[in-house]
């Protein structure tokens, strides 16, 4: 009896196997069907297994894509008179309305609120700005109430922008000192579409743009002499850039420029492990700021947001600088021998902002005598040739005395307050090498034993003004950081 009982259990125990085999055969049966990008893991089914005792999980959180409720759904009408009314339903948003950079202090009662917006906004709409300052709250029963004021807008991009355009918000709070006890505080701004885009709607987004801890305010940073005698705003760098050119550029204007002087470079993707290694000796030696604006790139405005970027610049160290100027690295500012930066300066000091004359150089024209040896030359050294075509216009850079600014552009400032003048030929000039900085090949594709020489119909002359002083700038490098860069490459 106890063997037929024994045979008994393992019957039982031999069909729940074979129940077992049969159900995982049917399961692999049936993932033979499932989509192959759909796999289950032995961690997956851990996962599940351990679930089984568990509650069931809360819900997934809401999609940051907007859904808009069946009810909120306007839909086609049959109207009385056997019109057919038709329904539009809007979805989404095409550009942000405001985009923020920077926000600084111009004065004790002013701000300037630099950023991006969407062009078809200020071109078609007039979209509105109202500031407000908030108080830090210092007493719970008595709080400080919030101070507004009526934002003045700027569009200094002469309206280049593409989706977005450049937007510079003036926030002046007149007859009012604001954060007088210094006790901290923010600014918000509130921009408005005034029904832009849709009549039916005003939307309001309203933005912190700036938060003033408690102490942080140095009033006297609006009336004290500067900290620089000159200062540079650079453009936005982009691309492959040849570093030795990098290199040329910068050992020339701080020679240049001298001790009191400082650069802020803008990196939109053109600083590579060789440039900045050009940039790291004058960076450490305290010449050069480096800031990385690669995330601008998001935002499709007019050439890597040029216009914003150099707004940016001009509010942040506004107070930082005497004269400020704005030019490309591709590009070499040059006072006559008899002179001094210092001296030109002094004699233009009336004025808010001047504008400086080009010398078009070739990019590829050089000397016969150079052959076989222009890689051992440096750019301005070997492209001595000057396109001399005259009575034309031609770009020209600018500088400014930063404290008249109200906003800035690329070539010139049209939002200022003083004078500006272009008759600055024979005081100061620039040698504009254009395309160079993105040339890594050698540049001398044609070599010229002659003073004179015309090609593709543009004459060009002879000026070795640069080429001159090319040793004075290489020994001057040699005394500022040493050897470190002398097997830069292009």
């Amino acid at each position: 009896m106890a063997k037929v009982g024994s045979l008994g259990n393992y019957a039982a125990e031999l069909k729940l196997l074979l129940t077992t085999l049969l159900l995982l055969c049917g399961v692999a049966t049936l993932l033979q069907f499932i989509p192959s990008r759909f796999t289950i893991s032995a961690s997956d089914l851990r996962f599940c297994i351990s679930r089984v005792s568990q509650e069931p999980p809360p819900p997934p959180p809401s999609s940051s894509l907007s859904v808009r409720a069946l009810s909120s759904i306007m839909h086609e009408q049959v109207l009385s008179n056997g019109t057919i009314k038709r329904a539009f339903n809007p979805y989404g948003s095409a550009a942000y309305n405001f985009i923020t950079m920077g926000t600084y202090r111009g004065g004790l009662n002013t701000f300037a609120i630099i950023g991006l917006a969407s062009k078809p906004l200020h071109v078609y709409g007039n979209p509105t700005y109202e500031c407000e300052w908030v108080p830090r709250v210092k007493n719970s029963t008595f709080p400080s109430k919030p101070i507004s004021a009526i934002g003045y807008k700027m569009l200094p991009d002469w309206g280049y922008g593409h989706v977005y355009t450049v937007v510079i918000v003036n926030c002046t709070f007149n007859d009012t000192t604001i954060n007088e006890d210094n006790t901290g505080g923010k600014l918000v701004l509130h921009a408005s579409t005034s029904g832009a885009g849709d009549t039916k709607f005003n939307v309001t987004d309203r933005m912190e743009v700036l938060e003033e801890a408690p102490g942080a305010v140095n009033a006297s940073l609006f009336v004290s002499k500067p900290k620089y005698e000159y200062f540079y705003c650079g453009s936005c760098l982009f691309g492959n850039l040849n570093p030795q050119r990098v290199r040329e550029w910068i050992a020339y204007h701080v020679r240049f420029f001298g001790p009191s002087s400082h650069f802020v470079i803008h990196d939109a993707g053109g600083v590579h492990e060789q440039v900045l290694e050009v940039l790291k000796p004058w960076m450490e030696l305290g010449y050069v700021t480096l800031q990385d604006i690669r995330d601008q790139e998001r935002f499709d405005g007019y050439y890597h947001n040029q216009f914003m970027v150099v707004n940016d610049c001009l509010h942040r160290y506004k107070f930082m600088a005497k004269w400020m100027f704005f030019f490309d690295v591709d590009e070499y500012i040059y006072v006559p021998p008899k002179s001094t930066i210092k001296s030109v300066l002094d004699s233009l000091s009336e004025y808010s902002q001047f504008t400086i004359e080009q010398m078009p150089m070739s990019r590829n024209i050089c000397l016969s005598d150079d052959y076989g040896k222009t890689n051992r030359k440096w750019g301005f050294e070997k492209l001595v040739y000057r396109d001399s075509i005259t009575g034309i216009r031609r770009d020209r850079k600018y500088a400014v005395q930063p404290r008249s600014l109200f906003a800035t552009g690329v070539h010139m400032s049209q939002n200022l307050a003083g004078k500006t003048t272009h008759n600055t030929e024979g005081r100061i000039k620039y040698f504009h090498y254009h395309g160079t900085i993105a040339e890594r090949n050698e540049s001398c594709k044609i070599h010229v034993n002659s003073t004179q020489f015309t090609y593709n119909k543009i004459p060009y002359v002879l000026d070795t003004t640069l080429r001159d002083i090319a040793g004075i700038i290489k020994k001057f490098e040699i005394k500022m950081i040493g050897s470190r860069l002398q097997k830069t490459r292009q």
